[in-house]
């Protein structure tokens, strides 16, 4: 197979792989790498692919891919990419006379306009007869040179040494304009928990979101994950046990204007209202993903309930002679909903919803300092696919990926957790994650 080079954003690098897997399960896309050719400090992944085709299916609807070249040399020197270049003549043939662009960047450093131009002269041998087009070129080549992550630049000081050079030739671009198209600044409704634009949109090709599957999100919010995986072809369902947020504060401002804004009214089921732990589902089996944020710090995730379990039963308490319970107005009690308990609960509920192959994408909010790989939350029906974290300092919440992979059955119900819940880094988090700030002032009083 030949080599194609992946240029990736150089954000989120604990994300990019897991998506990079995803979209080739999803687009049934064969591919070899070498252990060592993916690094974090670096945007560039060289892999094997069959074709131009399926390097194009692969990208083109990544979100944390920019581009993906067809390799045409490489190495630490130009010396070296020269020598690989002119020994793959075979595959300048088809370019000679057509309209072409190159282009030159680097990692770690900033060329100047006449270092560019300097680079891309050097590669006049290749002899293309074909006219110069800058702006809609019929082929594009690129060469890409790697100083490395750890590069400062320093004002009129001598550049690093260059660490590596790519040259090949460009055969698609990712889908980063998305971010943009669903960017939370331009959205018209937002609450507390909106997910932000580049990672709804990862979560969605994680779930393998696509044409005429049922994605379900059932602490839904705002609906974030509603609207990106609707935007790659799926039908989307949410509930929550607070309509507030589904209604919005007017009907202008709620989840159904955007959805009118991004035009997924035939994608976008609707948003229910009603506590997951006794949701009114009466079947097995007929979901295809479950993407979610199973978490609220500022709020908290509630259940149906009261904190006091000995006050008088709501059937026995009226107002002006009508039972509460039966008032137009009435709002049933909540409780507060332990983080170890939401996760357990959405593992079980995953695993008797899904399809087999289907997908939970939930993220776990955790204390870095206490955090252990084994407090991911396992099930018998459930393999683990990914886990990447995204670090805030004291705490972090890490994305994760499972399967299902086998039929649900009453035996199989039982969780799997090295763990007693004391023990996990998400146990208890939202009263650890506003501990945070209190810690920070006591030290800062403590030094003085």
């Amino acid at each position: 197979m030949p080599f194609y080079l992946i240029q990736f954003a150089q954000s989120h690098e604990e994300f990019r792989l897991p998506e990079f897997d995803s979209l080739a399960v999803l687009e049934n896309v064969k591919y070899n790498y070498a252990k060592d050719s993916y690094k974090l400090d670096s945007p560039y992944f060289k892999v094997e692919l069959e074709s131009d085709d399926d390097a194009r299916k692969l990208v083109k609807r990544s979100i944390l891919i920019k581009r993906i070249y067809e390799l045409w040399g490489e190495g630490s020197t130009y010396d070296a990419v020269n020598d690989q270049v002119k020994a793959n003549k075979d595959k300048w043939a088809d370019y000679h006379y057509t309209s072409f662009k190159f282009s030159v960047s680097a990692f770690g450093w900033t060329l100047t306009a006449k270092e560019q131009l300097k680079i891309i002269n050097s590669f006049s041998y290749l002899g293309f007869e074909g006219d110069i087009d800058l702006t809609n070129p019929q082929v594009k080549f690129g060469v890409l040179e790697d100083y490395g992550q750890t590069t400062t630049h320093v004002e009129g000081g001598n550049p690093p040494s260059l660490k590596y050079v790519y040259m090949g030739r460009l055969v698609a671009s990712g889908s980063r304009d998305l971010v943009q198209k669903y960017n939370l600044k331009k959205r018209h409704y937002l609450g507390t928990t909106s997910m932000d634009a580049e990672l709804s949109l990862v979560m969605a090709n994680q779930a393998l979101a696509s044409s005429g599957k049922l994605v379900y999100d059932p602490f839904v919010g705002t609906g974030s994950f509603l609207f990106t995986c609707a935007h790659f072809g799926s039908y989307t369902l949410g509930s929550d046990i607070d309509g507030r947020q589904i209604r919005g504060k007017s009907k202008d401002r709620g989840v159904k204007s955007n959805i009118e804004q991004y035009n997924l009214q035939g994608r976008v089921l609707d948003s229910l209202v009603f506590d997951v732990t006794r949701n009114p589902w009466r079947c097995d089996d007929w979901l295809d993903a479950i993407v979610t944020a199973p978490y609220g710090v500022r709020a908290g995730a509630k259940r149906l309930g009261r904190k006091d379990e000995l006050k008088k039963p709501l059937q026995e308490r009226s107002y002006e002679g009508v039972p509460m319970h039966l008032r137009e107005d009435y709002y049933p009690p909540t409780k507060p909903y332990e983080m170890s308990e939401v996760l357990k609960d959405l593992l079980e509920f995953s695993a008797k919803h899904l399809h087999v192959g289907g997908r939970l994408v939930y993220w776990l909010p955790t204390v870095v300092d206490e955090y252990s790989n084994t407090d991911v939350p396992q099930h018998p029906c459930m393999v683990l696919i990914s886990n990447s974290e995204q670090n805030f300092g004291q705490w972090s919440r890490r994305l994760i990926t499972m399967e299902k992979v086998k039929h649900y059955t009453t035996s199989s119900s039982s969780l799997e957790n090295a763990d007693t819940p004391k023990a996990l880094g998400h146990y208890l988090f939202r009263e650890k994650y506003f501990s945070f700030g209190r810690q920070q002032q006591d030290d800062e009083k403590k030094d003085v």
